[in-house]
């Protein structure tokens, strides 16, 4: 852990803090996000029936067999009668409720009569940040995959294969705006859903700085970032930030991150999806811990 990494405090490589992030140079966030662009299927999981439930009746019977779901979405507004009863129910199972406006329920539901609530099913139940903080204590060479925002199933599912792949100790993703552990994550997973710890938190930028505490060192994916991938030592306790298809990794998160990375794009397409980003990354990680 206490290897050189490109120099800089604590071994780091040296990106000087400046305003707008770990950056070496003061470019427009609105450039091309080479690690997370745009799919034209995004959140598809929520268009299907099988990931979500809509209505009252049907979430709050889910809640009572305690099955597993990822969130809830309750109308702004609306939390009068069994609406109430639904949202403490789910607080007490742990499930993160969100408020939000009627327009994107309806999204969600379709033709069918939402009552002001939908809830996504999740295929298993989601770990805490300490579970993750125990994984990592327990691991001799942590990775951890920390996801952004991502909203394309197809994408996380993805990222979860490749967390198999690489045997990452685990993935985090966000409570909010971004897909869940949903029936489509899993089917995209080819099966690996089953097999990587997946935690939920409500603050990505607070979990990074939890896990440095830990001792790890946190690197964000970049397309305007000062080093490329396979220029970083990637030894030792290790995280590595994925941004979201449209904006990339949020400010407040980038600037909690020891440093940045980015990937050489050499062709007319100035982009890569989240998935096979973290495909590229994460096994130059492995590509560096087997080198003889």
């Amino acid at each position: 852990m206490n290897k050189d990494r490109q120099g800089g405090p604590r071994g780091r490589h040296n990106t000087s803090r400046r305003p707008g992030g770990w950056r070496g140079g003061s470019a427009s966030r609105n450039a091309p996000a080479a690690f997370g662009a745009q799919d034209d299927d995004r959140d598809d999981a929520l268009n299907l029936s099988s990931d979500v439930l809509v209505g009252r009746h049907p979430v709050r019977e889910a809640l009572r067999a305690e099955r597993p779901i990822s969130r809830i979405w309750v109308q702004e507004g609306a939390a009068e009668g069994s609406l109430g009863e639904i949202t403490r129910l789910a607080r007490t199972r742990g499930v993160p409720v969100h408020s939000l406006p009627r327009m994107r329920l309806d999204e969600v539901a379709g033709r069918l009569p939402h009552q002001g609530i939908v809830a996504f099913v999740a295929v298993k139940p989601l770990l805490a940040l300490e579970d993750v903080e125990d994984l990592v204590k327990a691991s001799a060479e942590p990775l951890v995959l920390i996801l952004d925002g991502i909203q394309d199933p197809h994408n996380v599912g993805a990222i979860l294969r490749v967390a198999n792949a690489v045997d990452a100790t685990a993935v985090i993703i966000p409570a909010r705006g971004a897909a869940g552990l949903t029936p489509t994550v899993a089917k995209a997973s080819a099966g690996a859903v089953e097999y990587v710890a997946v935690a939920s938190v409500t603050n990505i930028a607070q979990a990074v700085a939890r896990l440095k505490e830990l001792g790890l060192f946190i690197y964000a994916a970049d397309p305007e970032a000062p080093v490329l991938y396979h220029q970083v030592n990637w030894h030792g306790a290790m995280g590595l930030v994925i941004g979201s298809e449209g904006s990339g990794v949020r400010p407040l998160v980038r600037e909690r991150c020891d440093g940045l990375v980015r990937l050489p794009m050499l062709g007319q397409v100035a982009s890569l999806n989240a998935a096979t980003a973290t495909a590229v990354l994460a096994f130059e990680v492995i590509r560096q811990r087997q080198k003889p």
